[in-house]
């Protein structure tokens, strides 16, 4: 018997990106409840699509949004908030022509077949940051980094960061070594072979050492993990169709084909001399995220990542640019324990059968064991077709609780980010920007990250809406 569901309505997070962002210059942030802890003192970075409109037509995915910043600073006087877009090449030419120009990750190019052949993708630097000593990098993993000012946030333009050559590709998700201060990161390339372009980065930013290994076709690698003294790939079954991408016959998005048949490839690099240490298969899955690894006593590696049966996913993320999403696409989080020597997965369990995404863990352990996950989710009882998360949570793999830090009807968090307290090192913040669908504001929200089910510590106006945003980092004052 054929299932039918009822009509689907505009849900209140639709609003959030229904009109282009409103970009505010520095602005005293007021206090609506609560008082800053006077040990959060930094700033809040977050980056996401601004604007998913030109000339009255709408961008095809949710990833093809101009990139824009919010910026909030904590000082001894207040909170300070900014937003701005990155002034990229694409999005200044677009502005001035008040039209879509250039293919992306979900759009081909305007015009005739012919007219899209050899038409550079746009590099929307949408996706996340990377704060530095000196500047702030806008990130999108098909292209090179923006530079940023750490406090104006204007762009000051592409950065090769000395090694990377022109265009070439350096992921949203670079994994920094809280004892070192290295930076790793990588990037995929299409060439005569494609290859998974490894980098190390001195606490700069700068290009120390690369590394490269071959790949099977053009998949979709959006993360991986830092554990230890290794680095890990999970190469999903996704597979570009590269001559219906290439001759601009459909976006890279449309592209993408789903094949179950292939295996996932996990790929364990040495961190050291990022050189191939194993290569193995394991069952298919999907992934976006992972929220940490590390190598526990005795001697294998656990991973936790939000683990999806198929790729779905991606069509669900495309339906959110038209403001209503009807795709059932799921993702629970998962954790994996291999064999560092072999690449063989030992144990592939299901720590949490809840909806979520956007795992993340405190910057001072990453790559070592840490049993607190910051993850978003979605609230008890909603149709997870039809909405994004509606809160936050902490859990914890030790001992499987979930605290859960609900935001109420129609309204929506980001990513939670943890930041470190300056004056005790023992507690920690929590902090998320909310997008309230009742009064159409945004706010940035912080929690106490150990009572995290409890009221928020304090919560902060945003002169304009935030539309939702992927990904942000804290930078400690």
């Amino acid at each position: 018997m054929k299932t039918t569901h009822k009509p689907l309505t505009r849900r209140a997070w639709a609003n959030a990106i229904a009109q282009p962002a409103q970009e505010f210059p520095p602005t005293p942030l007021p206090l609506l409840s609560g008082k800053i802890p006077e040990g959060l003192r930094g700033s809040l970075y977050r980056n996401g699509p601004g604007r998913l409109e030109r000339g009255g037509i709408r961008a095809g995915h949710w990833f093809d949004g101009d990139g824009a910043i919010l910026g909030v600073h904590f000082t001894d006087a207040g909170a300070t908030g900014l937003y701005r877009y990155v002034q990229t090449a694409g999005y200044q030419d677009e502005s001035e022509k008040e039209k879509f120009l250039y293919p992306n990750y979900g759009m081909t190019a305007p015009g005739r077949i012919w007219q899209r052949w050899g038409k550079s993708v746009k590099n929307a630097a949408n996706t996340s940051v990377l704060p530095l000593s000196d500047k702030l990098l806008a990130l999108w993993e098909g292209g090179n980094p923006h530079a940023l000012d750490l406090q104006t946030l204007e762009t000051r333009g592409i950065d090769p960061l000395t090694q990377l050559g022109e265009g070439a590709p350096f992921s949203a998700h670079p994994k920094c070594d809280p004892k070192t201060g290295e930076i790793f990161n990588f990037g995929v390339t299409v060439g005569l072979n494609i290859t998974l372009n490894v980098y190390k980065s001195d606490s700069t930013g700068k290009i120390i050492q690369q590394g490269s290994v071959p790949l099977d076709g053009l998949p979709l690698v959006h993360d991986f993990i830092l554990a230890g003294p290794y680095l890990i790939f999970f190469v999903p079954p996704v597979r570009v169709n590269l001559l219906s991408a290439g001759l601009g016959l459909s976006s890279y998005s449309d592209a993408m084909e789903w094949q179950p048949e292939r295996p996932t490839q996990i790929i364990v690099l040495d961190r050291k001399t990022l050189t191939l240490v194993s290569r193995t298969e394991a069952e298919p899955w999907f992934q976006w995220h992972f929220s940490n690894g590390y190598v526990d006593t005795d001697g294998t590696i656990a991973i936790d990542l939000v683990r999806y049966a198929d790729f779905q996913t991606n069509q669900y993320l495309k339906e959110v640019a038209t403001g209503q999403t009807q795709t059932q696409a799921k993702g629970t989080l998962w954790q994996v324990r291999l064999n560092p020597q072999t690449g063989k997965v030992i144990q592939l369990v299901e720590l949490l059968d809840r909806g979520c995404e956007f795992p993340v863990v405190p910057p001072q352990v990453v790559g070592q064991a840490s049993p607190d996950i910051y993850l978003a989710v979605h609230r008890d009882g909603v149709d997870i077709r039809q909405e994004l998360f509606g809160a936050i949570a902490r859990f914890n793999t030790k001992t499987d609780r979930l605290a859960i830090a609900e935001m109420g009807e129609n309204r929506y968090p980001s990513e939670p980010l943890y930041a470190d307290d300056v004056l005790n090192h023992k507690r920690g913040w929590v902090l998320t920007v909310v997008y309230d669908g009742n009064s159409d504001t945004s706010e940035v929200w912080v929690f106490d990250s150990d009572t995290l089910d409890d009221e928020p510590i304090c919560r902060l106006g945003l002169p304009s809406v935030i539309p939702h945003s992927f990904h942000g980092k804290w930078k400690p004052a």
